[in-house]
């Protein structure tokens, strides 16, 4: 549930990466998700390597309170990567602490059944298929009990039962750690019951609101600058 009356996780004032985007503004307060849509090529995963530093902004600032997790664009692991599925989420868990400690096995055990992973926990990870990998950089991004999360096209992909499970694991986290969620999607329906907020980002321009207030016909229409149909079937949005 959104907190607005506890200090925004994350803002943007006037914040611009030139040419992709500008003059942008949004807080994302403790129990948000916002669900960042628009065609390619329009600086979405340029917005999440704002937050984790790796890109600069050209104009305006930004301000991050708390810990930050981070599910990447999919990409699958070599076949013969020697590592299992416990030692990647154990290997998140020791970041940054002292030299030569270890992740206790309690807790890479409790992460892995948080999102699902019990059964392939000894299972090498070039071996498991596309969902199953997204369960362990699930995990690995839970491992630091993150303010914030960070997915980008964390559904890509996966077909439509893994989509629903890894969406029933961010929602799950919202209701039960409050945590903010910022995720780039190229689809909102999967995510269009639990998305707070919506981010629409285009060449001409952006617009920020809630799902009913940007994804209409002539909220479209203006952002693209031509006609852009926008109709609800069955409980899912269809743009034309």
């Amino acid at each position: 549930m959104t907190s607005t009356s506890s200090p925004a996780v994350l803002s943007f004032h006037k914040a611009g990466i030139s040419p992709l985007w500008q003059d942008l503004s949004l807080e994302l307060h403790p129990g948000d998700f916002l669900a960042i849509l628009g065609p390619n090529g329009v600086g979405k995963s340029s917005l999440i390597n704002a937050v984790l530093g790796t890109r600069s902004l050209s104009s305006g600032s930004l301000k991050l309170l708390g810990t930050v997790g981070y599910i990447p664009q999919q990409r699958m692991f070599p076949t013969d990567l020697p590592l299992r599925a416990r030692d990647l989420v154990s290997l998140a868990l020791a970041h940054g602490v002292l030299r030569k400690r270890r992740a206790s096995r309690r807790d890479v055990d409790t992460l892995l059944a948080q999102v699902g992973a019990t059964g392939i926990a000894d299972v090498r990870v070039g071996l498991l298929s596309g969902g199953q990998q997204q369960l362990i950089r699930q995990a690995q991004a839970f491992a630091r009990d993150p303010d914030l999360l960070l997915c980008d096209e964390p559904l890509l992909s996966l077909d439509p039962g893994m989509q629903k499970h890894v969406v029933d694991l961010l929602q799950q986290r919202m209701a039960e750690k409050s945590t903010a969620i910022m995720c780039v999607t190229h689809s909102i329906n999967p995510v269009l019951h639990c998305a707070t907020k919506v981010l629409y980002l285009t060449p001409r321009g952006h617009k920020i609101g809630s799902v009913d207030e940007v994804l209409t016909t002539e909220s479209l229409s203006e952002l693209y600058g031509t006609h852009v149909e926008v109709a609800r079937v069955n409980g899912r949005v269809v743009v034309v």
